[in-house]
């Protein structure tokens, strides 16, 4: 169904039933109307979810080549917003965090693995559920040692110092919004990159300041990541510039569920349909990118490579029984790439009037650690060192 992409839902519940008949002609007949498909979803749909994604990041893992970066296993994080009906129950139940007037909308954290171009887990709640909470309950999924690269609105204390306290590292842009004490002498080694996340408030109760690297990206606007990993052998200035540039993986995503899928706006009136009916789109996109990327890369391509738009046309042309006789799906899906032309003008349109023109993060405020901040971190120091 989430592949088809037109119609009403009833619609392409009848495409996706026929589909699934042609396919499979000597099993029992799946039930017939969709009133009662979506009644059996509410009974198993979270089961069958739980039990589709294990096997895709199984699959995911055995894609040897791809499992890393650079010998690092990172994993990007954003969030999205995805209208729905300005129906009664939508309006109270999902609201709406965007402009006045904007329809309700569902909130969508995605962590997207960056080596297969394929998301790994993701999270969906009311329009004004925030994008932090939803990467606190992926945690757990993430495999230890990982790295997740994130924008500026991901840094704050707590979930920094919870995702390093789960063994996993962070390569975080920080913006303006964020102060950045220097000199505080809390780490064992402490160089002009040494910079330590500790806000007012996590100081009143007295948690411990988070020792971090802050490392410049150089360019019209400079961009300030900051990470655990503390010395350039671990993670160098090249490394973090990839990492960071390959975080736009996760925006092509978004892209590619919503323009390529048309999955901007559910159809589903109620909110507890909405949210089936996004996470099975989300879901039909994981499978379709990684039987894409799998195709692609036992041609010799990287996932980076695959054209999502291709890769829909052909498994629709398969679903619709327009494939060349014993043609191969998998073979088919190997040609499914990206043009290969050198762009030379600008791709970004000319007038586009509903373009947001969001502001640069900006530099982040550094500030050198007053003597009582020095003295209280190293009060804390010693009480955890005794503990």
């Amino acid at each position: 169904m989430a592949w088809d992409g037109g119609g009403s839902l009833a619609e392409q519940f009848a495409s996706a039933r026929a589909t699934v008949v042609r396919m499979f002609p000597s099993l029992p007949r799946p039930g017939r109307t969709y009133q009662g498909f979506v009644k059996a979803m509410k009974v198993w749909g979270t089961l069958l979810r739980e039990r589709l994604a294990a096997h895709l990041r199984d699959q995911m893992r055995r894609m040897d080549s791809c499992w890393t970066v650079m010998d690092i296993p990172a994993f990007a994080v954003d969030g999205s917003r995805v209208e729905c009906p300005r129906t009664a129950a939508n309006q109270k139940h999902l609201r709406c965090a965007g402009r006045r007037k904007t329809a309700p909308q569902l909130s969508l954290t995605t962590i997207y693995h960056m080596g297969s171009g394929c998301p790994w887990d993701y999270r969906i709640g009311p329009g004004v559920e925030n994008e932090r909470t939803h990467l606190r309950a992926m945690l757990a999924a993430l495999p230890e040692g990982a790295t997740i690269v994130a924008d500026a609105g991901f840094t704050g204390h707590d979930l920094l110092r919870e995702i390093l306290q789960s063994n996993r590292h962070v390569l975080f842009r920080v913006g303006s919004n964020v102060r950045l004490l220097q000199k505080l002498g809390y780490a064992r080694v402490e160089d002009d990159s040494t910079v330590y996340l500790w806000p007012e408030a996590a100081q009143a109760k007295d948690k411990e300041p988070l020792v971090l690297r802050l490392m410049v990206l150089p360019g019209r606007h400079p961009v300030y990541l900051v990470t655990d990993r503390l010395c350039e052998e671990s993670l160098s200035l090249e490394q973090a510039g990839v990492l960071y540039r390959m975080r736009w993986g996760v925006e092509v995503f978004y892209r590619s569920l919503k323009q390529t899928l048309h999955q901007r706006t559910m159809r589903s009136r109620s909110p507890g349909q909405a949210r089936r009916e996004l996470s099975w789109a989300v879901t039909g996109l994981w499978v379709l990118s990684l039987a894409g990327a799998q195709a692609v890369v036992a041609r010799g391509k990287t996932p980076g490579n695959l054209s999502i738009a291709t890769a829909r046309k052909l498994v629709r042309q398969a679903m619709a029984g327009r494939c060349r006789p014993r043609a191969d799906l998998r073979k088919q899906l190997a040609t499914a790439l990206k043009d290969s032309y050198v762009r030379t003008g600008s791709k970004a349109a000319r007038n586009w009037p509903h373009k947001k023109n969001e502001r640069h993060a900006g530099a982040p405020k550094f500030q050198v650690a007053e003597p009582w901040q020095v003295q209280h971190a190293k009060e804390l120091l010693e009480r955890n060192s005794a503990a």
